[in-house]
């Protein structure tokens, strides 16, 4: 092979690696924007739950019982009130646990809070889903050996997936798991 020939094919190689780093560069930031997005929604929808738990165990203790309201409302607080990812998944644990203990039968609770909280707790169960699947992806391509060797966004920091109990449970018989009247 001539000296031009190796140039070619030198040139070749570097316009294929350019172009893959291109490339994954994208998808990477395409990722980013994603997990960044589905954080969001999941965010809306834990803060939606807890807000809705601590005006249950504000408006109506009497018929959630005195520990059990008291229970309810210290977990919507914690909830809201933490900020470190290990803590928000305890909290967040807690609070679905409380949640899922609450009787079938709600006297004087009006059906369209129950209703709300069995559509949160749904909404919640497929936000966290969703951004789980956003890291996966990402730590899938991260952990690529060709974007360890490049350091491709080695600066940011690799996403954590959010683990928690999520199960849903029905706050009452009359909504179907879409949080929908039956009927």
């Amino acid at each position: 092979m001539t000296s031009q020939a190796w140039l070619l094919l030198a040139t070749g190689v570097l316009l294929v690696l350019v172009a893959w780093t291109g490339w994954t560069l994208t998808r990477l930031r395409r990722l980013a924007a994603r997990v960044d997005r589905a954080w969001a929604a999941l965010d809306m929808q834990l803060q939606r739950r807890a807000g809705l738990a601590g005006e249950l165990a504000r408006n109506h203790p009497a018929a959630l019982g005195e520990a059990l309201a008291a229970r309810l409302a210290a977990g919507a607080a914690e909830a809201r009130a933490a900020r470190t990812d290990g803590d928000r998944e305890l909290a967040e644990n807690a609070l679905g646990h409380d949640l899922r203990e609450l009787p079938d039968e709600l006297p004087g609770v009006p059906p369209a809070l129950r209703t709300d909280l069995d559509g949160t707790q749904t909404r919640v169960a497929l936000a966290r889903r969703f951004y789980n699947d956003a890291v996966r992806d990402t730590r899938e391509l991260r952990g690529g050996r060709f974007a360890r060797w490049a350091g491709l966004h080695r600066s940011r920091r690799l996403p954590r997936y959010f683990d928690i109990d999520d199960r849903v449970g029905s706050v009452s018989k009359d909504a179907d798991p879409a949080g929908r009247p039956a009927g």
